[in-house]
């Protein structure tokens, strides 16, 4: 992901439809069509397992402050630097000048986050210098208002030291200023830094609460490492359980993390380090995102990534810096640290629990290795002078050590083959809607023979996106459809950005939009709901002919894990401001084979076509499915205009099976005026 400053791939439309301002307030007459589809075992193929999925970066406060769910804002007060007084922002003071002095300095008892502060409490309990009603001390507001749940426990975790005893109130205040929850910590011997845990249970519910510890003994007291999380995470992983739920309703066939430009980073002092995201969460040294501009502690680290992608059944694709960054690089004579770092980051996902890097990934809880299968080498870096040298250092000593990993080049090959061995080359595209959906032909005419495309990054931007509309949706369905007709050449595919916080959009538009308490997904989310059945199912041989050059179409035969049912799915984009009349015929499945009366069809449109999703109406654009009442192998179908239909027909027994061969298929055919774009 390029920052918003930034060029990633710009197309222009060789075609133009009918402008969607008009479009939105009148429907032309209905338009006619005909779709074949051959259900028979020729030439039907098998699509990838990978092919769709999701790209992870942490940008618009994706992790911290979102999927991460750590409840503090800077805990480690690392944010402002090293370097002492520091900024201690968003941790607010309680009290004036003449009852509390806070101030910084650099005595933790961590050595990679030496800064702590120092809170001199001037007043007390009783004498001429009283303190205020409830005593004086620090808050925290969290990520714009911390969301407490009446119920819900809280686990706050700090570190604390001083030369008197202490009485520390720990709370989670609401917005109004009303407690929430409250436990008071009485010691009269810390004169050694030592943690301290305490479980707080919610009594009322608030989405904009902060936790703040206060005292109304003198004293001078020093705090570090100060963390609230919630109980109730994705099986005590740490993730947000409503925004893991959001990703885990895709199935995504693979994840890939943690970026994006956020890997590079605007300077390579500030780019992602993984071993400095691993380990106990208080020796993390954490660090600015200088390309999204903001602080991370980097709680949502190297190992909770892969963790991530375990818990969601997703392939890990691990983007590493290839020593650049947007400024400066490494020259390639003196990469090989570089290189080395990355060799022990796979050992970690992958070594024995007996081998250096293995070991201390079965300390941190997971002793078997995780299955990364995937690395990508850099992100958008092919232009770079030393890319090419880097990348054939990497290349060469990974597949030296682990020759099954499959590794993603910057350098695109869907236009012509690229010099550099890979298994994958990497493909991005953002670009307007008219293009995106001529796009669906960007890979027809790649070829077959080579490294496969990685799609990690695709979407519709500018004035066509909104803040994430109808529109934008079905164009991006459109191109899908297209990589899924050459999923022989396109082994994956996702979206991006995928999380925005609505307080930090740093890049706009995304598909999961959230606050601290609301989530709700954008119609490129729902539209990918259409999608999630096709990773591992059979591709069928079909053909659009007569109907308008906004139609396209695929077939695939897919089956539900759940109750083993084998459906035949025919997917239809209608871009066009008119009804369509889709007359469907199927060859090799005849009615008897069809269970009508458990067949649907799922529809997604809206009255607008720049109709967006919102947290008061976040299903205002989003699928719904009705019984397909005339299921059948000869139906019509009526398709909206600006719409994805999905018909579903469940078979009472699965005959189709995919060849296994490697010669040419044939491939899904549409009828459309559009040339395909090309990436610069």
């Amino acid at each position: 992901m390029e920052s918003k400053h930034g060029v990633c791939v710009v197309l222009l439309s060789f075609f133009i439809f009918t402008s969607h301002q008009c479009c939105a307030t009148g429907i032309n007459a209905t338009q006619t069509a005909s779709l074949s589809v051959n259900a028979s075992k020729n030439p039907a193929r098998n699509i990838p397992k990978s092919l769709f999925g999701i790209s992870f970066e942490e940008i618009n406060h994706s992790g911290a402050g979102g999927l991460w769910a750590e409840l503090v804002n800077n805990r480690g007060f690392e944010a402002g630097g090293q370097n002492t007084p520091s900024n201690i922002s968003p941790w607010t003071v309680i009290g004036d000048e003449s009852s509390i002095i806070v101030s910084t300095d650099r005595s933790s008892c961590f050595d990679r986050n030496i800064v702590a502060l120092q809170m001199e409490v001037l007043c007390d309990s009783c004498g001429q210098n009283i303190c205020p009603e409830g005593g004086v001390g620090v808050y925290n507001p969290g990520f714009w208002g911390m969301n407490i749940e009446m119920g819900k426990t809280y686990k706050v975790s700090f570190y604390v030291r001083s030369l008197q005893p202490i009485d520390l109130s720990v709370s989670l205040i609401g917005s109004k200023l009303q407690t929430l929850a409250t436990s008071d910590i009485q010691d009269d011997d810390v004169s050694e830094w030592t943690q301290k845990e305490i479980l707080l249970e919610a009594q009322e519910s608030d989405t904009n609460s902060r936790l703040q510890l206060t005292t109304s003994r003198k004293c001078t007291i020093w705090l570090d490492q100060v963390s609230a999380m919630p109980l109730d995470t994705h099986l005590g992983h740490g993730f947000r359980q409503d925004l893991f739920d959001m990703l885990a309703v895709l199935k995504p066939g693979f994840i890939r993390f943690p970026g994006g430009s956020f890997v590079e980073g605007d300077w390579l002092v500030n780019a992602f380090r993984w071993r400095e995201t691993i380990g106990s969460w208080e020796e993390r040294p954490g660090h600015f995102n200088d390309v999204w501009q903001y602080w991370t502690d980097d709680g949502l680290g190297y190992f909770e990534y892969l963790q991530l992608a375990e818990d969601l059944g997703a392939s890990p694709v691990w983007v590493f810096n290839s020593g650049i960054s947007r400024n400066d690089q490494v020259d390639t004579p003196i990469i090989q640290p570089f290189v080395q770092d990355i060799l022990d980051a796979i050992e970690f996902a992958r070594g024995d629990p007996s081998s250096k890097w293995g070991a201390l990934r079965a300390d941190m809880g997971h002793p078997e290795p995780f299955d990364l299968q995937y690395v990508a080498v850099g992100n958008q870096d092919c232009w770079n002078k030393n890319y090419r040298g880097n990348y054939m250092k990497f290349y060469t000593a990974i597949k030296g050590g682990y020759p099954d990993i499959k590794i993603v080049s910057n350098c695109d090959g869907s236009a012509q083959p690229s010099d550099l061995p890979a298994d994958l080359y990497d493909f991005h595209v953002y670009t307007n809607a008219n293009s995106m959906f001529a796009m669906t032909h960007n890979f027809d005419q790649t070829s077959r023979n080579g490294p496969k495309a990685f799609v990690s990054e695709y979407a519709v931007n500018g004035n066509d996106a909104g803040g994430g509309n109808l529109y934008k949706a079905l164009a991006e369905a459109a191109f899908l459809l297209g990589l899924e007709r050459n999923s022989e050449v396109v082994e994956m595919a996702s979206n991006a950005p995928l999380f925005v916080n609505v307080n930090d959009r740093r890049f706009n538009p995304d598909a999961i939009v959230f606050d601290s308490s609301m989530v709700y997904g954008t119609p490129s989310y729902w539209m990918q709901h259409i999608f999630k059945e096709s990773n591992g199912a059979i591709l069928l041989d079909s053909n659009l002919q007569s109907g308008p050059s906004s139609l396209l179409a695929s077939a695939i035969s897919w089956t539900n894990p759940d109750d083993d049912n084998n459906y035949v799915r025919i997917k239809v984009v209608n871009f066009g401001s008119s009804r369509v009349n889709l007359n469907v015929s199927i060859d090799g499945l005849d009615n008897k084979s069809i269970e009508a009366a458990a067949s649907t069809l799922t529809t997604l449109t809206s009255g607008k076509v720049m109709d967006e999703n919102s947290f008061n109406q976040p299903k205002k654009v989003a699928p719904v499915t009705n019984a397909l009442e005339n299921a059948s192998n000869r139906m019509n179908i009526m398709l909206p205009p600006y719409s994805l239909t999905a018909m579903d027909l469940l078979r009472k027994s699965n005959v189709i099976q995919a060849e296994e061969s490697d010669g040419a298929t044939n491939h899904t055919s549409s009828t459309s005026d559009g040339q395909p774009g090309r990436p610069e």
